[in-house]
C-alpha cells in the first residue's frame, strides 16, 4: 500500500463555455476499470444527444491502467489531454468525462487540446483534490485518572483522535501515520509514565485537502 496518494475529492461536475461550445466536466473516483467504464456509460446515457462524451482515467497504485477516448473528436485532441491533466496533478483512481455540445465554431486541433485540458483542470480546481495518507489506528488503554491529561495532549498534538471508549479502563483510538508509529509509542509511553497499554490496530487511509 502506498504511504499516500492524491485523488479527486468527490463526485462533481463543472461547465465552461469556449467559442459557444459547452464543455461539461464530470469527475469521480474509480478503483477498478469496471467502475470507470460504468461511470463513463452513465454520463453517456445522460448526455445521449451530446456531440461528444470524451473520457480518461488512471487506476492502480502504479497507474497500471490508463485509458483515453476521443469519442469522435480528432485523434489525440480530447482523451489524451484530459489524461495528461490527471497525470500532471498526480492523481490516482480517478475518472474524467467531458461532454461537449458543439456551438458552431470549430476550434482546430490545438484549440480542442487546450479546451479539453482546461475543462478537466478547472473541474479539479472546483471540486478539489485530497491526499489520502496511510494511517494505523493505535489503541491506548489507561486508567481514568490519566484521561484528562492524555486527551488534552492528544488534541494539541499532530495526531488525530479517533474515538474514546469508556469501559473498565479508558481505551483511546488514535490515527497515526505508518512512519510515525514508533514515535507515537515513545511519546505516549512518556506521557503516561509507562502506565498505558499501547497496541496496534487496523490500517486505513485518512483524507485531508491537498496542499500544493
Amino acid at each position: 500500500m502506498l504511504p499516500y496518494y492524491y485523488t479527486v475529492k468527490e463526485y462533481g461536475e463543472h461547465e465552461i463555455v469556449i467559442q459557444k461550445s459547452r464543455f461539461i466536466c464530470y469527475l469521480n473516483r474509480a478503483k477498478t476499470e469496471e467502475e470507470a467504464q460504468d461511470f463513463i456509460n452513465k454520463i453517456k446515457k445522460k448526455h445521449w444527444n451530446a456531440n461528444h462524451n470524451c473520457s480518461a482515467y488512471l487506476i492502480g497504485e502504479q497507474d497500471q491502467i490508463q485509458k483515453a477516448n476521443d469519442d469522435g473528436e480528432p485523434s489525440g485532441t480530447a482523451g489524451v489531454p484530459m489524461l495528461e491533466v490527471l497525470k500532471k496533478r498526480q492523481l490516482k483512481d480517478t475518472v474524467a468525462v467531458v461532454t461537449r455540445y458543439f456551438g458552431g465554431v470549430k476550434l482546430g486541433a490545438g484549440g480542442l487540446i487546450r479546451a479539453y485540458g482546461k475543462s478537466v483542470s478547472e473541474g479539479l480546481n472546483e471540486i478539489g483534490i485530497v491526499q489520502r495518507k496511510l494511517s494505523r489506528i493505535m489503541h491506548t488503554k489507561i486508567d481514568y485518572t490519566w484521561l484528562g491529561k492524555v486527551e488534552n495532549e492528544l488534541r494539541l498534538s499532530s495526531y488525530r483522535l479517533k474515538e474514546i471508549h469508556y469501559i473498565d479502563d479508558v481505551e483511546i483510538e488514535t490515527y497515526v501515520e505508518e512512519g510515525q508509529k514508533e514515535h507515537f509509542i515513545e511519546w505516549m509511553t512518556e506521557l503516561t509514565n509507562g502506565k498505558g497499554e499501547i497496541f496496534e490496530g487496523n490500517v486505513r487511509y485518512l483524507e485531508e485537502d491537498a496542499v500544493f
